[in-house]
């Protein structure tokens, strides 16, 4: 049997799960999860397509789970609490668990950037996201979403699908 992963035949989900208004710098984002076509269950690998425009996600920051970003093609710009750098294909970044420095990539340019993300998996890393009032809890309980009193966003995981669904 082959290991060898066809990534474009790999159904990206288009989008995201942020409720509204978080959502909106998201919408466009394409993720390929290579690492659950190849079964890998210690670590995530996904293809991130960002059309001009799009976000990686919000600033965010891992409780438990380490990071890493290879840009492939294309120019985004990594926004931190240090400021804003731009990554060319072959720049790479990394995110320490536990570290409270919230990160995302922006498509400020005028073509697409593709981007390899890489990133442990662990079942009790919370998510805070630094510049908005949102985490994400590790459990997904009450929501996979809660404001950061607790009290939780709509749950609007049954909206997640890969595109051409």
């Amino acid at each position: 049997m082959s290991k060898k992963i066809d990534s474009a035949a790999v159904a990206p989900f288009i989008g995201t799960l942020y409720p509204p208004p978080y959502d909106a710098p998201c919408l466009s984002r394409e993720r390929s999860r290579l690492g659950d076509v190849a079964g890998l269950t210690q670590f995530g690998v996904n293809l991130l397509r960002l059309p001009p425009g799009a976000w990686s996600s919000q600033r965010h920051w891992h409780s438990a789970g380490d990071e890493f970003v290879y840009v492939l093609s294309g120019e985004v710009t990594l926004v931190t609490d240090a400021g804003e750098e731009v990554l060319r294909p072959g720049d790479a970044a990394g995110f320490k668990a536990g570290d409270p420095d919230g990160h995302c990539l922006q498509n400020r340019s005028g073509a697409e950037a593709t981007v390899l993300e890489i990133g442990t998996r662990v079942a009790a890393d919370d998510t805070t996201y630094s510049d908005i009032d949102m985490l994400a809890p590790a459990d997904g309980q009450p929501a996979i979403y809660t404001r950061r009193d607790g009290t939780p966003y709509a749950d609007i995981r049954r909206r997640s699908k890969p595109a051409g669904q």
